[in-house]
């Protein structure tokens, strides 16, 4: 494997960087959709049943059919690297949003109550209080979707995209190991930094929750 890197490093690299953009873009796209989604159905509580059930809906579509459906409806190119990131976007929303309604949703009306009757407005106390309460729960979900888009955007090389993805098709094909592994690899340790970035983010956003 150490060989194979050495005489493929470039090609690799380009994988690496590929697949870091078309998993991370979505994460960004996705959760600044999914904060109002989410609001909304915390706002309007008659919104939340079915926000969680159409959240459900569009997670359970199988991503390999959501990549090649997705041309249809974008009119873009089959090959366009803009349909694995309108596809992880959509599950980014769908797994994001719940969280977000959840976690407004766990933060204790007395404390609510507490800020309204502090004079803090709706947004003041959403952005003040609500938000900052929920954070451990929204991080939590954010963890989640973005583990979750780093594996499913190998699943893209099947059509011809993928970053890391690339690797373990052209290893099937010619029947070679050592770029599997290290797609394998490098997958697995992409995931474990972004994980880890955002446990550090949370322990700094949300410094009560720490174990005393």
């Amino acid at each position: 494997m150490i060989e194979y890197l050495r005489n493929n490093a470039d090609t690799v690299w380009l994988a690496l960087q590929e697949h870091v953009w078309l998993a991370l873009l979505p994460v960004l796209f996705g959760f600044v959709i999914a904060l109002p989604i989410g609001y909304l159905g915390v706002r309007f509580p008659v919104l939340y049943h079915p926000l969680i059930n159409t959240c459900g809906v569009l997670y359970s579509i199988p991503s390999l059919a959501l990549f090649v459906f997705l041309p249809v409806v974008l009119g873009t190119k089959v090959l366009s690297p803009v349909n694995v990131v309108v596809a992880l976007t959509v599950y980014t929303v769908a797994l994001l949003a719940r969280t977000v309604a959840d976690g407004l949703r766990s933060v204790d009306p007395v404390v609510v109550q507490a800020a309204t009757a502090m004079g803090y407005r709706r947004v003041r106390r959403l952005t003040g209080v609500e938000l900052p309460m929920a954070l451990p729960v929204i991080l939590a979900g954010l963890r989640v979707a973005t583990v979750s888009n780093i594996s499913l955007v190998s699943v893209g090389a099947l059509i011809g995209i993928g970053g890391l993805g690339q690797l373990f098709t052209r290893g099937f094909q010619l029947f070679y190991i050592e770029p599997i592994l290290v797609g394998i690899v490098l997958s697995v340790l992409l995931a474990g930094l972004a994980d880890l970035i955002i446990v550090l983010v949370q322990r700094a956003v949300t410094p009560w929750t720490r174990a005393l």
